[in-house]
């Protein structure tokens, strides 16, 4: 988990410097994360009887692949666990923000350990679950995440900061996005359960699109060129604050067959470690420079 993790985010975030682009290449690296961890690794977009799929099980499956799981957790991944955690680090250290961290030799070790992880863990699930993606719809997922790779390039890099509208506090960048990370669930979470209809896949998948366009196309209207760092801060706190928000349903959980125990003490300390972030970011709280790099 932390080669797969860590040396996806890491790769991202070099990307990101390297080619002198912002948070929205970022999230275009960080859907291209997706489609290798759960396409290309895990295969959960083509596997039919996937552990985690509950509501999804069947749902909106064509051509052996589970489209609404894929468009979910697309979406899940690239700010979850590219976007929100490459923010944070650089928010925290806020005079590496423009540093490449790896050099060229360090950039191809992790990229190698990657791609090792990725067709080891390939084998792995094939071999524990008896499941092997077809081999054209796996193809066709390379090239969808070297679509995003290539979108993530060509993305100018102030792409976000064309708005001319005022900047507001940040606790309201907070409470936007913490509202968009809790109606995301509700699409995929409530929605398959609404109609069996077989248009109701298209308009699951559609609405978390159309969701997540919408809450971009809407913050793309601010002027971020005159936004602080506490601002940044306030946008990426709504997914960190909804996940601690699930710690104790986690925990409480009596029909999870893994073991939870603990979950509650690891939000607590979630929850402690984001408002020394916030401490820390306030104490020094200035203005982006207007690099791409920044937003």
């Amino acid at each position: 988990m932390t080669v797969l993790y860590g040396c996806g985010a890491l790769l991202c975030r070099e990307l990101k410097v390297r080619w002198r682009k912002g948070v929205g290449s970022l999230v275009l690296l960080g859907c291209a994360y997706a489609v290798v961890e759960e396409g290309l690794m895990v295969a959960s977009f083509f596997n039919p009887d996937w552990v985690d799929l509950g509501a999804l099980h069947g749902f909106g499956r064509t051509l052996e692949v589970n489209w609404v799981w894929a468009v979910e957790l697309t979406i899940y991944h690239a700010f979850f666990s590219v976007t929100t955690p490459v923010l944070l680090v650089e928010l925290m250290y806020p005079d590496e923000k423009a540093v490449p961290w790896l050099s060229g030799r360090g950039f191809k070790v992790v990229a190698a350990a990657l791609l090792l992880d990725v067709f080891g863990g390939l084998a792995l699930f094939g071999a524990m679950l008896h499941y092997y993606p077809p081999a054209p719809q796996y193809l066709l997922f390379v090239g969808v995440a070297a679509f995003f790779v290539r979108a993530a390039r060509r993305l100018p890099g102030d792409w976000l900061r064309r708005g001319t509208r005022p900047m507001r506090k940040p606790l309201y960048y907070a409470a936007l996005s913490l509202a968009t990370a809790l109606v995301s669930v509700l699409i995929f979470g409530a929605l398959p359960n609404v109609s069996t209809a077989a248009y109701m896949p298209l308009v699951v998948s559609a609405s978390g699109a159309l969701l997540v366009w919408s809450v971009i196309r809407f913050l793309r209207g601010y002027d971020w060129r005159k936004a602080r760092r506490s601002h940044l801060l306030g946008l990426v706190s709504g997914p960190v604050l909804l996940l601690i928000a699930t710690t104790p349903i986690q925990e409480l959980d009596a029909s999870r067959v893994d073991d939870t125990s603990g979950m509650m003490l690891v939000g607590a300390a979630f929850l402690v470690l984001l408002g020394y972030i916030w401490l820390r970011v306030r104490a020094r709280d200035t203005h982006l420079s207007g690099r791409p790099v920044e937003v």
